[in-house]
């Protein structure tokens, strides 16, 4: 039985939250994901500019990817039922994971129900107690939490620090085996891992090299591959965790890319691939499509880098705080420092202004750097780039931001 008292610390945790302006709230999605959605809060239905989602191509409610997910379902019914070990595969699975694979430019790939999932059973299952991880210290919390699961010793370096990083893996060197650990592209800033000077260290060391591109398969690259290509270290990344919820549908599921050894340990391994379901078979064939796209064609991710490098001159001009003036991720953070100034402002843009943006506060970034993520997709026409910047401008007056 659950005690009251327990029950009263969670009430006056959840107040706390709201009088600092930390509470997260949630909108409901009542059409599909796209530029333009409606959403449903407190029994009010508005029409809003969607610049939240990591609809980065603007594929999630792409027509002729859901019929073929709709033929998919025909074909194989909603899922296995069970895991992939115990039930077999389909064969939908190993033609996408394929398919990645040669896309990416490694031997092999495994899929997971999540990219959080994907982090939380690759450093287990690949190192013990006598091998050491070194990780950014602004990683994504799914690359926190799989470091904490393994018995591997952890060291953590400043995000872009490069002495700091050569002073860890100094000390790391009594250490078997090591692991470098960073995301490709931190999702908070849209900074951009510097993977040459990595590489180069992690070489240097004899280290291997992990780098979770999740906000960078698809469209960071000229061909979209991510982060690796961007920085010209093709082939010299080991293992690539990345998510199929992003640039790649949205509907969610990810996966490991790495030398066909690796991945055979994994299926073997890797507690979350072995003791929960793949993903849908709908997620697949999308999958395989949205890869048939992007080779045939490069207009999506230009498209997008054009969006995004309108949008972030129009929002500095404009006198915001945009972090990093100059950067080329579709990540656009309008930073605003104090929590309760972020979430007023978040509100006003979509129940006055009809532009559908989110406050992001601690724990989710640093204290005192509260800003608004604005996110930049493909969707997104220029119009619809014009009326958010005007009312960015607007409720920034107002505010006395700018």
């Amino acid at each position: 039985m659950i005690k009251t008292e327990f029950l009263n610390s969670i009430k006056s945790e959840l107040e706390t939250l709201h009088e600092a302006g930390l509470y997260k709230d949630e909108y409901e999605i009542v059409t599909s994901q796209s530029a333009n959605i409606d959403i449903f809060h407190r029994s009010t239905k508005k029409h809003v500019l969607n610049f939240c989602a990591n609809n980065y191509l603007g594929l999630a409610n792409n027509k002729n990817l859901v019929e073929i997910a709709k033929k998919s379902l025909d074909e194989y019914g909603l899922g296995t039922a069970s895991v992939r070990f115990i039930c077999g595969t389909f064969d939908l699975h190993k033609k996408f994971e394929k398919k990645l694979a040669e896309f990416l430019g490694f031997e092999d790939v495994i899929t997971f129900s999540s990219c959080f999932a994907a982090n939380g059973g690759v450093f287990a299952a690949l190192l013990d107690a006598e091998d050491a991880i070194i990780s950014a210290d602004l990683n994504h919390a799914s690359l926190i939490d799989g470091i904490r699961l393994s018995k591997a010793a952890r060291y953590f370096y400043k995000f872009d620090d490069m002495a700091d990083l050569e002073k860890k893996l100094q000390e790391a060197q009594k250490h078997r085996n090591r692991l470098v650990v960073t995301d490709g592209v931190f999702s908070m800033d849209g900074d951009i891992a510097d993977l040459k000077k990595i590489c180069d260290l992690a070489e240097k060391y004899d280290s291997m090299l992990l780098v979770d591109d999740s906000h960078a398969t698809g469209f960071i690259g000229a061909n979209g591959r991510g982060t690796f290509e961007a920085c010209g270290v093709e082939g010299r990344v080991d293992i690539i965790t990345s998510t199929l919820g992003k640039a790649l549908g949205g509907a969610g599921g990810g996966f490991i890319a790495s030398r066909k050894e690796i991945i055979e340990k994994l299926r073997n391994k890797s507690r979350p691939y072995l003791f929960s379901n793949n993903i849908l078979p709908a997620v697949a064939a999308a999958g395989i499509e949205i890869i048939d796209m992007i080779l045939a064609s490069k207009n999506l991710i230009k498209k997008l880098a054009d969006n995004t490098a309108y949008f972030r001159k129009k929002m500095v001009e404009a006198g915001f705080d945009v972090r990093d003036k100059n950067g080329v991720h579709p990540v656009v953070p309008v930073m605003l420092g104090d929590a309760l100034l972020a979430s007023k402002f978040a509100k006003i843009m979509i129940e006055e202004e009809g532009i559908y943006v989110i406050a992001f506060s601690f724990p989710v970034v640093p204290k005192g750097e509260a800003r608004i993520r604005v996110q930049i997709s493909a969707a997104h026409e220029k119009d619809h780039l014009d009326r958010a910047i005007a009312a960015f401008i607007k409720v920034g007056k107002k505010l006395k931001v700018i």
